[in-house]
Formats: C-alpha cells, sequence, structure tokens
C-alpha cells in the first residue's frame, strides 16, 4: 500500500514519443537517449568528451531566460549547449533503453 503511494507521488520523466529526434527539441525535464552525432568530426569528438555518446540518457534540465544555451544533464554532469549544437544531436526512444549514462 505504501508503495503505491509513494509511486503516485514519485516524478515521472517524459519519454521522447518518436523514434528520432534533435537533442534542441527536447522538452524540458524529457529524456531521449543519444543516437548520433552530426557534427564535424572535431566537434564530434568534443561533445564524446563531454558525455554525448550513443546510447546515453539526456535529461533537458532547465534553460537560460532567453531559451539558448540549455543545460543537459548526461553521464552524471550538467552541460550547456547552444541551438545550433544541440540540433546536430540526434535522439531515438528512451524506451527499453539500458542504464547507460
Amino acid at each position: 500500500m505504501v508503495q503505491t503511494v509513494l509511486a503516485m507521488f514519485a516524478p515521472k520523466r517524459n519519454r521522447v514519443p518518436v523514434l528520432q529526434n534533435r537533442l534542441d527539441t527536447l522538452p524540458l525535464g524529457a529524456e531521449g537517449v543519444v543516437d548520433s552525432l552530426e557534427v564535424p568530426a572535431g566537434a564530434a569528438q568534443r561533445l564524446q568528451e563531454l558525455g554525448f555518446l550513443p546510447g546515453t540518457r539526456v535529461v533537458a534540465a532547465w534553460s537560460a531566460p532567453g531559451g539558448d544555451p540549455r543545460v543537459y544533464r548526461v553521464d552524471g554532469s550538467e552541460v550547456a549547449l547552444r541551438r545550433e549544437t544541440a540540433c546536430a544531436i540526434v535522439l531515438r526512444s528512451a524506451e527499453g533503453a539500458g542504464d547507460v549514462g
């Protein structure tokens, strides 16, 4: 009984409802899984160093008052990305993903 009541009040993260989406369109509080990076090699390497590896869960944490940059939680860190960088990160649905990231 107690578990049922606690589950009712537990925070729930929104899931990405489509199979493929861009990180910049992820709603605040929602989570997705990195599928691929569509950026030049140097930028891709830096994003991977920050934790944006394929299969890693990403949560849209918060954004600046104007909406850019946005902060994403990835691999235990918070990373701010500008919209033009975030739109180059392709997500897949978080459903059925392992606990990577």
